[in-house]
């Protein structure tokens, strides 16, 4: 014997039924089959609207079960020859009547019962599973349709009824060794009480008919048709990479199937665990994919150690405490016991080892019902302060790993719990089996898909992994950003492993946030087509997405994006930033974003701050780490500055190396930025303070070689005209340098905590006097580097440049 059952959406149209039969006529002749058939696909759900409504006293229950009877004769005259359809739909008509009149009473009672509901859910599963049966029959296979409430036998609890296993096989295997049919055609889902009323097996319980009879008639095995193809590792819904599970041992599957995979109902798996006959999920809708077997494993290579993951959401977490718990005895007998008198069922439970607290997690519809027993049986205790009254806290879910290898992988939990700390997932509650088959954590329901998503990623997609960034500012740092992210693609794909997703772009006018990636070739058209720009709106989506490995961009130069980091890093968002005012700001606030990304295991990274995409800041961090100490560093940090006056030679006029240098973009649209020294200043600082310095901007001596009346000149075009007027003073500076053999130089300094930038003449021996264009030089003097220094060299300004740093640091986040 062969045991199948098909599903709602199986049995869910005509079409769909026609498959069925299809997928039953091609088992291997001669044997026998019993199949069990859901209700069509949503005639459950319309079944319990018109109990609901008939039992509130609403007469819109008619014209739902005028919809049911619809469904039902559409089928008929679709699926069957016009020369049976009388009959069929006679005796379909017969059967809606009687709920019809079930339905007439309640309305006039104004009352519907646990047993009156009952009735009414089991006519989906009779009416399909006869339809099914008289199918198979006009298809000339010899088969029979048999009442499931003849052969199942339960007790009166109605809703979900425990099976009485001794008399169900009794009359399941007296049944069956009579009858000669080969093939048996039953309604899933509907059992009858020991007094011949009739009961239903809960939500799913289609496939537990199936393992019943399974069990009973010790079937060879037992087909789950569904419309997937078979289990997976974890909800596709929710996890676009997921993928099948070919073989899962039976615990694995009743850990998978109670922590919320949809794909088999819990208690399914038992009775035919028992008698070790195996189960197979099948999708009907493509019968040859291979599906998922569930049996004894017998040595199949694993390449993962766990097998699935899956999750239950809408969970309450109940915490008993108190100190008067410790070393008494009973406390945990009588919450469980006031839990059951409520007939709450309760999915987890951790205990403190030093008895202080109990928590359990339980469904969020059972939690004001728990609230009031647990308190009540507890009234004396904390009345007394022993005991807190019981602590609800609900929006919670809770996330299960599953796998019969994890107790022989050691760094299983480790590689969970920092997949979940990496990406900012709080875990508020633990429990793993000493079987270590299943590790479970409970978390906030808000955080389900990125958990899901981080830690399939840890345990399936190895060696991709998945970094969702968000970029503000798409000028011309940003712009060549997204064209090196485009560019490097595959590269990253196929050498390190990394699928860098743009999830979002915003400018100072417009945003776009891209459903899956935003489409990098297209970027500059979809941001133009975007909704305009508002950086709290695309900060909270930000947060309201939720992605894995999340990495926010910074490429401007604004106080209000600098402002925001924290909002970031406080929820596990890495932060990547050319922008230099969040670094060189009060220190308190760089402080407190540093602690910020150690405490919420997020990547605060700023090595454009300082040299553009030279490995000023790593190099610095790398000393300090290996525990080497700076002494002294000495520098050339603007490339702008480097650039005007490696140009501001042989005559040339001061006013026009600067309106070049504005020109080819090496300064700011407002050349006093850069010549006013107090961007070279922001970068000193920086470094300083990465070197372990506590100090403010303000402790920076700038020895300006600006003239007062350039510096604080109304516009840029007056600021230009006061260059023409003071044209003999940077004459006079330059000539003095060459007379000395010396060439001009901005320089920063820092030493013994103090810290100075200005111009300097510069001597031929010292390593800065040869630097061309628009170069940036450090020297780090340190306790290893004392006799010669550290010297970082390279270009310091540019878009492709910084660009290329910044991309550098999103590479260094994610990994």
């Amino acid at each position: 014997m062969q045991v199948l059952k098909f599903g709602g959406t199986s049995m869910g149209s005509a079409q769909a039924i026609e498959q069925v039969c299809n997928i039953i006529q091609n088992k291997k002749p001669n044997g026998r089959f019993t199949i069990v058939a859901s209700a069509m696909s949503g005639i459950t759900d319309k079944l319990i609207q018109c109990g609901q409504l008939a039992g509130q006293g609403q007469e819109q229950y008619r014209s739902v079960l005028q919809e049911i009877e619809n469904k039902h004769l559409d089928t008929i005259r679709t699926l069957f020859p016009i020369t049976v359809h009388s009959g069929l739909i006679s005796q379909v008509k017969k059967r809606l009547n009687t709920l019809e009149t079930l339905c007439d009473g309640i309305f006039q009672v104004g009352e519907l019962s646990a047993r009156s509901l009952d009735k009414i859910m089991s006519f989906g599963e009779l009416v399909s599973s006869y339809l099914l049966a008289e199918k198979l029959k006009v298809n000339g296979l010899k088969a029979i349709w048999k009442d499931s409430r003849e052969l199942i036998v339960t007790d009166s609890h109605f809703g979900n009824a425990a099976v009485n296993f001794l008399a169900t096989n009794h009359q399941a295997n007296q049944y069956f060794q009579q009858e000669t049919a080969d093939y048996f055609v039953l309604p899933g889902f509907v059992a009858a009480s020991a007094d011949g009323e009739t009961t239903t097996l809960g939500r799913g319980g289609s496939d537990y008919t199936a393992s019943i009879i399974a069990a009973a008639l010790n079937a060879e095995v037992l087909d789950i048709w569904t419309d997937v193809s078979g289990m997976m590792t974890a909800d596709p819904r929710l996890v676009s990479q997921a993928i099948p599970i070919a073989h899962i041992s039976y615990a694995e599957a009743m850990e998978l199937s109670h922590f919320g995979a949809k794909v088999i109902y819990p208690p399914t798996i038992q009775p035919v665990m028992n008698k070790r006959i195996p189960i197979w999920i099948k999708n009907t809708f493509a019968p040859d994919d291979h599906g998922t077997l569930i049996h004894i494993p017998n040595g199949e290579a694993r390449s993962f150690p766990v097998t699935g993951i899956s999750g239950i959401q809408k969970i309450a977490l109940l915490t008993l405490e108190g100190s008067g718990m410790v070393g008494i005895p009973g406390f945990s007998k009588r919450l469980f016991e006031a839990l059951l008198q409520e007939r709450v069922n309760v999915i987890l439970i951790t205990q403190s080892s030093s008895e202080h607290s109990i928590t359990v997690g339980i469904h969020e519809a059972d939690m004001l019902k728990a609230k009031t027993t647990v308190d009540s049986e507890f009234a004396q205790e904390i009345q007394d302060k022993r005991i807190e009254p019981l602590i609800v806290e609900r929006d919670m879910s809770i996330v299960a790993v599953v796998g019969d290898k994890m107790k022989n992988h050691h760094g299983t939990s480790a590689k969970l719990f920092g997949a979940l700390g990496r990406n900012g997932v709080n875990i508020r509650a633990i429990a793993q089996g000493s079987t270590e088959k299943n590790i479970s954590v409970v978390i906030n329901k808000a955080d389900v898909k990125k958990a899901l998503n981080v830690i399939h990623e840890a345990f399936f997609e190895t060696p991709l992994k998945q970094v969702n960034v968000f970029i503000v500012g798409a000028g011309n740092v940003g712009s060549k950003l997204l064209e090196q992210l485009n560019q490097q693609h595959h590269y990253l794909m196929n050498e390190l492993g990394l699928h860098v997703r743009v999830a979002g772009i915003t400018n100072s006018k417009k945003m776009v946030f891209g459903h899956e990636s935003i489409n990098l070739p297209e970027w500059r058209a979809l941001l133009e087509n975007g909704e305009p720009a508002d950086l709290k709106i695309f900060t909270q989506k930000i947060k309201s997405l939720n992605l894995r490995n999340s990495v926010f961009i910074d490429n401007t130069a604004s106080k209000e994006v600098a402002a925001i980091y924290g909002e970031f890093l406080q929820h596990g968002i890495s932060v990547v930033t050319c922008n230099k005012i969040a670094c060189s700001s009060d220190y308190a606030y760089y402080k407190n974003l540093k602690e910020l990304a150690r405490k919420f295991n997020a990547s605060f990274l700023f090595e454009t701050n300082v040299g553009a995409g030279l490995p000023v800041i790593n190099t610095l961090n790398d000393l300090i780490r290996s525990g080497d100490k700076v002494r002294s560093i000495e520098a050339v940090l603007s490339g702008s500055l480097n650039f005007v006056f490696n140009n501001f030679v042989n005559g040339a006029n001061f006013r026009q190396v600067v309106k070049a240098a504005q020109d080819e973009g090496y300064t700011e649209p407002d050349p006093r930025i850069d010549l006013s020294g107090v961007d070279v200043m922001r970068k000193i600082l920086i470094l300083a303070r990465e070197s372990g310095a506590v100090m403010e901007l303000e402790e920076i001596t700038n020895h300006s070689f600006l003239p007062a009346e350039a510096l604080n000149a109304p516009s840029v075009a007056d600021f230009y005209e006061q260059l023409d007027v003071h044209a003999a003073h940077f004459l006079n500076l330059r000539q003095k340098a060459d007379n000395e053999g010396k060439k001009l130089k901005f320089v920063a300094r820092y030493e013994n905590g103090k810290a100075a930038v200005g111009l300097q003449s510069i001597a031929p021996d010292h390593p800065f006097f040869n630097l061309e264009g628009k170069d940036n030089i450090v020297l780090y003097t340190t306790n290893r580097y004392a006799a010669q220094p550290l010297i970082v060299k390279g270009a310091g300004a540019g878009a492709d440049v910084t660009a290329s740093g910044i991309f550098a640091d999103v590479i260094r986040s994610a990994r």
